[in-house]
């Protein structure tokens, strides 16, 4: 259904060499599809990441003669992918873990089988450690190092809600069906992807169940970071429970900030002038963020560029024109049903209703607030009105050119209204050719004159 993302996995492991203790796989999408519907049961990927990264953190690289003690780490790291793998398989943080456990027992000669290992717990690093380091270096500071003897960089939005709406990089306005695993944004910095469930049984209605924010390592700014929130588990930590880049002399550049408990955290990625909102409104998630124009479009390979739905938008085909689910015209009228519907839910709003509930939020009647109607008429559930009014405050908070928070989108007129518009004019256009015809014998004269 979507296009399958490239992600870099990092992980750390044993060298031979004595050089960095980690382990470098990038994890290709042949054979494996990041568009597969989620599994009922929640992914535990971040939890055997977390327990294997536990295990093996430490100092320095170990040297050869324990090589037995990290091989036994990998394969109780590969025994939990391998318990997780029917729920993980659109996951795209699985499947780069499977790839960065394959390499790194290639490059120690693990064998498959043999013992296995119990993770210890890390010890946090004493106060004024690197954890809370504020002296980042210039490198780390997006605006200061890339615009030194620049103009400010120019800043885009995208956002993510409801049922779903997509608001991309170039501020077009899309509903979407997007059932399942997709990418939202796939560039040399960051990935993120998003999974959409069914909101009802039977309804083709979707939402936000699942998000993935993967942070790649970053010169001396950041170690690679993983972020992952679902339905009811907004975490104010990164998958390994820090706060902020890891061990690097910038890890200040990236920081997780907690705003409402379970409900509301931010992310601030200044090494690449990036903001990330990720919210929990009633079961679902919502998702916005600020980014530069040349972190957006930083990639190698611009033909694959078109992947990710913040960029390009939503296909074809995965679209939904919500104008059908407007008010109906005339006494009786009754309400059309979309070309590409979104059956309503068993317990939906009446018309009148819905457009009541988000007026008292969004008294702008934009987009969003046709957004906030749309939601109501095929979910029923009233939450969907806080997804819109918060996905709106966070373009306010976000969004560089103040004159485009709202976005508008003209009502299409009903064919007869449009006939009958159009032969309301013609007498118009009648008498003003006479009158233009009449006035043609003078103006040889005045011009004589």
């Amino acid at each position: 259904m979507g296009g399958c993302a490239f992600a870099e996995w990092v992980v750390g492991g044993a060298g031979s060499d004595g050089a960095s203790r980690c382990g470098r796989a990038c994890a290709h999408p042949d054979g494996v599809s990041l568009a597969s519907p989620a599994a009922a049961s929640p992914c535990k990927i971040l939890k055997c990441n977390s327990e294997f990264w536990s295990a093996t953190a430490g100092g320095h690289s170990p040297a050869a003669d324990d090589a037995p003690e990290f091989c036994a780490a990998l394969r109780t790291y590969a025994l939990c992918t391998r318990r997780t793998a029917r729920t993980c398989r659109g996951d795209l943080a699985y499947h780069s873990a499977v790839h960065g456990i394959e390499d790194l027992m290639s490059q120690h000669n693990c064998s498959r089988d043999g013992p296995t290992s119990q993770p210890r717990l890390r010890t946090l690093p004493p106060p004024g450690d690197s954890q809370e380091r504020s002296d980042s270096p210039e490198v780390c500071h997006y605006e200061r190092s890339f615009h030194k003897h620049a103009a400010a960089p120019n800043y885009t939005h995208c956002g993510l809600f409801g049922d779903p709406h997509l608001r991309t990089f170039t501020d077009r306005f899309q509903t979407c069906k997007v059932q399942g695993a997709w990418p939202l944004i796939d560039n040399n910095y960051l990935n993120v992807q998003v999974t959409n469930t069914p909101v009802l049984p039977g309804s083709a209605a979707t939402a936000t169940s699942k998000l993935t924010i993967i942070f790649k390592n970053f010169q001396e700014c950041v170690d690679q970071k993983v972020y992952q929130a679902e339905m009811d588990e907004l975490p104010a930590a990164f998958a390994d429970g820090s706060k902020n880049g890891g061990d690097k002399h910038g890890a200040n550049s990236l920081r997780i900030t907690e705003k409402v408990s379970g409900q509301h955290v931010e992310i601030q990625a200044k090494y690449i002038g990036t903001t990330i909102v990720v919210r929990q409104v009633g079961r679902y998630l919502t998702f916005a963020v600020r980014m530069p124009e040349e972190v957006v479009h930083a990639v190698e390979d611009r033909d694959s560029q078109g992947l990710y739905l913040c960029l390009r938008g939503c296909p074809l085909n995965q679209q939904i024109d919500f104008q059908a689910f407007r008010a109906p015209e005339g006494p009786g009228a009754r309400r059309p049903q979309a070309a590409s519907p979104a059956p309503a839910a068993p317990d939906t709003f009446p018309y009148e209703t819905a457009v009541a509930k988000c007026k008292e939020r969004l008294p702008v009647e934009d987009l969003y607030y046709q957004a906030c109607v749309f939601d109501l008429l095929t979910t029923g559930d009233v939450n969907f009105t806080l997804a819109a009014y918060y996905a709106l405050e966070d373009v306010k908070m976000l969004h560089s050119d103040k004159g485009k928070l709202h976005l508008y989108e003209r009502t299409r007129e009903p064919p007869g209204r449009a006939a009958a518009a159009g032969l309301a004019s013609a007498p118009r256009l009648l008498l003003g050719s006479l009158l233009l015809l009449a006035l043609l014998p003078v103006f040889p004269e005045a011009l004589a004159a």
